[in-house]
């Protein structure tokens, strides 16, 4: 991952780091590929804990196929697709990994996997009676017109720490109900009033506070940004 949400920021980076992965590996006579994509943004519209698993059982059963966590997943299902040796087209590959998605075996999969480590067999059909839910939860409105034209990733993840969804310290504990959800695109236009985000948390003051530190890390604009391809390369054979 390269940009404002990567642990290097600067594509030149991410590139080299990937290619010394990639080295690594297939130095130790194991296949492998990286691929390079944009985290200017959120990959999807929730960050948090059970915000998250939820996305991810909506994108698995087809309720919500997000276009940029959409791209990436197929996109590395189809690169270990290939590694793997069960084909060797991209084209073919792209292939299964999109019918595993679309003909809901992927979330059959899922649901076993998540039966065979403790959880609930019927975890996937009813994953919102089993995730935990924030007390709080409130919409962070925009004070201002205009297009979402930059995004600063590492401090909206900053904010869901904020919240308790992440440690700061290795000893803290983590509130597994909190975070965001509905986080806005670059490039969507928005009126004053509109949400930028929905805020969950454990208090109104931890709301509060969550709210004012994802409006600073929004930039609006009055024009529509360039939109960078979200998948940027492929390293590898």
């Amino acid at each position: 991952k390269s940009g404002s949400g990567a642990f290097m920021a600067a594509e030149d980076q991410a590139v080299r780091l990937a290619e010394s992965l990639v080295g690594v590996a297939d130095g130790a006579g194991t296949n492998a590929s990286a691929v390079l994509t944009d985290m200017n943004q959120p990959l999807a519209s929730a960050a948090g804990n059970a915000v998250e698993v939820l996305n991810a059982v909506q994108f698995l059963t087809g309720e919500k196929w997000e276009p940029r966590l959409l791209e990436v997943t197929l996109t590395l299902a189809t690169e270990m697709i290939i590694v793997s040796g069960v084909e060797t087209e991209n084209k073919k590959a792209r292939a299964k990994a999109e019918s595993a998605l679309e003909s809901g075996s992927a979330a059959e999969v899922f649901a076993k996997m998540v039966s065979a480590l403790g959880g609930p067999a019927d975890f996937v059909d009813r994953a919102t009676d089993y995730l935990p839910r924030a007390p709080v939860i409130v919409e962070v409105l925009s004070e201002a017109p205009g297009y979402i034209s930059s995004i600063d990733t590492r401090e909206v993840g900053l904010a869901v720490v904020s919240l308790g969804g992440g440690r700061e310290r290795a000893e803290d504990a983590v509130d597994h109900s909190v975070g965001l959800t509905d986080v806005v695109e670059l490039g969507t236009s928005i009126e004053a009033g509109d949400a930028l985000a929905v805020v969950h948390a454990a208090t109104a003051e931890d709301a509060e506070k969550a709210a004012s530190e994802i409006r600073a890390a929004i930039t609006l604009g009055d024009t529509t940004p360039i939109r960078e391809d979200v998948i940027k390369a492929r390293i590898g054979r």
